[in-house]
């Protein structure tokens, strides 16, 4: 059966219903020049026996759980309690989509409201939203809500340059053909947004100053001057981030003046999984929250004063006129934030607090193990870190790895995926999981090749 079973008589149906002549018509609001003129180059269909057995074959190829892995850069492995994996699997979770009967939903909605209040406590912010896709998209919105903060007066975003280049670039995307203008400000020697530079590229016209903090490459940045500059300016200070459970440990960026702060939750509970779903967390001032996108739930009493849960404000097309909505998010996360909810419960604060701490400590125990062979360099000097920081070594990173992937070490990640100039340069992440003999065998490896 076709993906889209469909007979060219219900086609010429639906079309004459809404008054168009072709297929074609529809996207006529598409420019030309957006559209692809040729077939997708797709392989042939396979039947599901053969699609099976090439589907094993893929799965044959990746690494085992023996591999000692020192990757970070955005994904990050972490301890799941068993309880999450059995609480999620709930049909009143597992299936539920949206939750537009709060009657029915109950159990979502408490959920849902449950997860906002703890990563407001997280983030030290005053509003939550109930999750967006995954921190790209979360980062990519909180430019969007900035600009509309402006009422369109501001239409440019000066962003660090040290933000994950993979949430840069979904942005770039988003931006196309929007009127809108992106400026990135490279970071200093030491791992930071340079201030100079920062304070050049600042000016009426930005709407926000973007900013990750412990950035792309694990260092912590000067939150509270960064947002004293942009408030200083008239603009709004978005903090990002990659690493949620940094904020276990760290001061939150709302406590230090941050107004937006948007970021990934994967690290909460949720699974690698190959690089998704993620969990796009999204947190404002709350003078802010009518400019926020997707929904919040809320806490009431119904007519018998017993305590209920509704969805207090959702800015989406769905539920208001489109040209009124805040964002084309139409879902988000549900299952992923419920996994972040039962994740924070379990741990508490001072769990939490505890993770976060043994990742630092097993982070700064390897970069001191690394930095005792020879010929390996800390890039960024002494500046703070969390879970992840980078090196500089004799050779290029990229070979490094592929030499060390034969040996089941996944020895961090070359900087020059991203920054091609960077070819020495390895960033290198621990976490609670990342053992002594882990440890050990990285440095030996590194000793010997």
């Amino acid at each position: 059966m076709r993906y889209i079973p469909h007979t060219g008589e219900d086609v010429r149906e639906m079309l004459d219903t809404i008054g168009v002549t072709s297929e074609d018509a529809l996207f006529e609001s598409i420019p030309e020049r957006l559209r692809i003129k040729t077939p997708l180059d797709l392989p042939p269909a396979l039947d599901e026996r053969a699609l099976l057995a090439h589907l094993t074959d893929l799965a044959a190829k990746n690494a085992g759980s023996d591999v000692r892995a020192f990757t970070g850069g955005g994904a990050y492995r972490h301890y799941i309690p068993s309880a999450i994996n059995e609480l999620i699997h709930r049909t009143e979770f597992y299936t539920a989509y949206t939750p537009y009967q709060p009657e029915l939903a109950q159990g979502t909605l408490q959920a849902m409201f449950e997860y906002q209040s703890m990563i407001c406590r997280l983030l030290g912010t005053e509003v939550s939203n109930a999750s967006l896709y995954d921190g790209s998209t979360a980062f990519t919105e909180a430019w969007f809500m900035a600009v509309r903060s402006a009422k369109g007066k501001r239409r440019k975003m000066v962003a660090a340059g040290a933000i994950h280049p993979e949430y840069l670039e979904v942005l770039r995307t988003y931006i196309l053909d929007c009127g809108l203008c992106l400026v990135t400000v490279p970071a200093g020697p030491d791992g930071r947004v340079d201030p100079v530079a920062l304070d050049k590229a600042l000016d009426d016209e930005t709407a926000a100053l973007a900013f990750q903090s412990p950035n792309f490459f694990g260092v912590v940045e000067d939150v509270p001057a960064l947002c004293k500059l942009a408030s200083e300016r008239g603009a709004l200070s978005v903090a990002t981030f990659t690493e949620a459970l940094a904020f276990g440990l760290l001061e939150p960026p709302g406590r230090q003046g941050a107004d937006i702060v948007v970021g990934e939750g994967q690290s909460l509970g949720i699974s690698v999984s190959y690089g998704g779903p993620g969990l796009g967390i999204m947190n404002c001032r709350k003078d802010l929250v009518r400019n926020i996108p997707g929904r919040l739930v809320g806490e009431t009493v119904d007519r018998h004063g017993t305590r209920g849960f509704c969805i207090t404000l959702a800015t989406r097309e769905q539920h208001i006129r489109r040209e009124k909505a805040t964002s084309n998010i139409c879902t988000n996360q549900g299952l992923c934030a419920l996994m972040a909810a039962i994740y924070m419960t379990l741990m508490g604060p001072q769990g939490l607090g505890k993770v976060a701490a043994a990742n630092h400590a097993n982070a700064s125990y390897l970069r001191s193990e690394v930095l005792k062979v020879p010929g390996i360099k800390a890039t960024h000097g002494d500046s703070p870190f969390f879970n992840e920081f980078v090196v500089t070594l004799p050779g290029e990173a990229e070979a490094l790895v592929q030499r060390l992937a034969d040996q089941k070490i996944a020895a961090g990640i070359p900087v020059s995926r991203y920054y091609p100039e960077l070819k020495q340069q390895l960033l290198l992440t621990a976490t609670e999981l990342t053992t002594a003999d882990d440890i050990a065998a990285l440095v030996s490896a590194l000793k010997n090749s």
